[in-house]
């Protein structure tokens, strides 16, 4: 039990460090080469915080366990959108960017809902892997190139201006790395802490799984967006979890059915439209209101709730 409790006290000064490292340094590197939080909050601090989702989902499939793979990812984002965002709004509300509402979040909608007819029939092919992942990788060509350094109020349009403040340093970059690195291993921690102190308790392995595992692999999104709420770097929150959702599915999943295609179970089409119903929901929030409010935030989280409730309920069945 002392040693659980160590594993959970590591993970969470891992995770308050890192994450507090992770936002100030890619903040700095955004002004440095003059690109929005927003777009830092998409790529890089997306990417870094999916980096437990990615490595779970890829070793479950070569593992031979495909449904794992394809129900971490599906929880994972309805565990961003829902309890993280809906979480952080009730504290502060969320605004949205233009380029949120314009072009990420119906970049994202779209990847789900392909990602949601293709498995339609319990499979995730090969060829839906080669689709996710060239518009993965056609998204930052086109980011990178679209938003490096927009020299004009149109090429700004779809990217926000970069953020005010003193520049980069050598310490950023090497606290960005840094940071990612110790937000995968404090929530690793976390996760192993929080299993061990459940099995204690006499905790089945399938609710720690359902519960434990898959919040924790999100918990790196949580604490940067708790920091980043902290700090004032409102797009930074909704860009590290559209980022990251997308990367989820265009990015993991896309790589994951190339290497080895992933069998989805029948449960999980339930779970995968309520993936994509969560961004629709989101997307209107955000055209209607320009932000997620506490009441908007509720109503996030409580579908988050909502799901993992339903998930207790099934498997009780």
């Amino acid at each position: 039990m002392l040693l659980y409790i160590a594993y959970l006290f590591a993970g969470g000064l891992l995770l308050w460090k890192g994450a507090d490292w992770v936002v100030d340094a890619a903040s700095a590197i955004a002004r440095r080469f003059g690109i929005s939080e927003l777009v830092i909050g998409l790529t890089i601090v997306a990417m870094g915080t999916s980096l437990p989702e990615f490595l779970v989902t890829l070793t479950a499939a070569l593992k031979g366990i495909p449904s794992i793979s394809f129900a971490n990812i599906v929880g994972s984002n309805i565990f961003n959108l829902g309890i993280i965002l809906g979480a952080v709004a009730m504290i502060k509300s969320v605004s949205g960017s233009k380029a949120l509402i314009l072009r990420d979040i119906p970049i994202l909608f779209g990847v789900e809902l392909f990602t949601r007819l293709a498995v339609s029939q319990g499979y995730l092919e090969r060829w839906s892997g080669v689709i996710l992942t060239t518009v993965f990788v056609g998204y930052l060509v086109w980011m990178y190139f679209r938003c490096k350094k927009p020299a004009s109020g149109e090429g700004t349009a779809l990217c926000d201006a970069p953020g005010e403040g003193e520049a980069a340093t050598l310490k950023d970059y090497l606290l960005l790395p840094l940071g990612l690195l110790a937000v995968s291993f404090g929530s690793q921690f976390v996760v192993d802490g929080a299993s061990g102190v459940a099995r204690v308790f006499g905790l089945s392995e399938w609710f720690i799984g359902v519960t434990i595992v898959a919040a924790g692999t999100s918990l790196p999104e949580l604490v940067t967006c708790l920091a980043a709420s902290m700090k004032g770097k409102n797009d930074m929150i909704l860009g590290n979890l559209v980022g990251s959702d997308f990367f989820n599915f265009a990015g993991v999943l896309g790589i994951t059915a190339l290497i080895k295609p992933l069998a989805v179970r029948p449960g999980e089409l339930l779970n995968m439209s309520l993936a994509v119903g969560v961004v629709a929901l989101l997307w209107l929030i955000i055209r209607m209101r320009g932000k997620v409010g506490r009441n908007e935030g509720l109503l996030l989280f409580s579908v988050g709730i909502g799901r993992w409730l339903l998930e207790i309920w099934r498997g009780a069945m």
